[in-house]
């Protein structure tokens, strides 16, 4: 069953940080008007902004993002309950039993990535795996090349409320990703959701 429009567009303006009118008509195959429409009703509903951008000779362009009301609507897998029992792992058992915990996270997920990755040969087949495992576990994940340069993008962070009460969680993917991408590739993380960022970008230098 086809998603409402507003929906769409929502999961549009995740995915993409922002967007214009133009864009979203394109992606949702409407008319601008129709767009603007359903852009109006979710600005009145507080879901997202616009803002206008000078790009060269011409007419400024309004581009539309996501407000953290929108950013809402995508939210933390089991949020609450997760912060309840890392806090009290913290407090009962001590920083090195959470050091522990998250260790033992990162062991398993890389086994079972590493498994996953074993018949790649190259480096976009590593990457189109990973956004595969990464999408279903809800990151919302793609992956992009910009000249020599490949980036890892999560669009979405379902356990971001751990990650914000233990930032254990996001070394401990970083390093996954460094060793399972590969040696002979650089990895960094460039955006950072819990820094601010809209999304997580890993920049790979092959």
């Amino acid at each position: 069953m086809k998603k409402p429009a507003a929906d769409r567009i929502l999961m549009f303006l995740k995915m993409r940080g922002e967007a214009t009118s133009l864009l979203i008509a394109q992606e949702l195959s409407i008319t601008k008007e129709g767009a603007r429409k359903h852009l109006l009703n979710l600005a009145e509903a507080g879901l997202i902004r616009s803002v206008t951008k000078s790009e060269g000779v011409g007419r400024p362009s309004t581009y539309y993002a996501l407000t953290e009301k929108g950013l809402s609507q995508f939210p933390d897998s089991h949020a609450d309950v997760t912060v309840q029992i890392l806090r009290s792992v913290k407090n009962l058992l001590g920083e090195n039993a959470l050091d522990l915990l998250i260790n033992d996270r990162e062991k398993n997920t890389y086994e079972r990535y590493e498994k996953a990755l074993a018949k790649t040969e190259s480096l976009e087949q590593r990457l189109e795996v990973l956004v595969q495992i990464r999408t279903e576990e809800g990151y919302m994940a793609e992956w992009a090349k910009e000249g020599n340069d490949y980036f890892l993008i999560e669009n979405h962070c379902p356990i971001c409320a751990a990650a914000a009460e233990c930032q254990g969680f996001c070394r401990a993917e970083l390093s996954n990703f460094r060793n399972l991408i590969g040696k002979d590739c650089q990895v960094e993380r460039v955006s950072h959701i819990l820094s601010g960022g809209q999304r997580c970008v890993y920049k790979i230098n092959a």
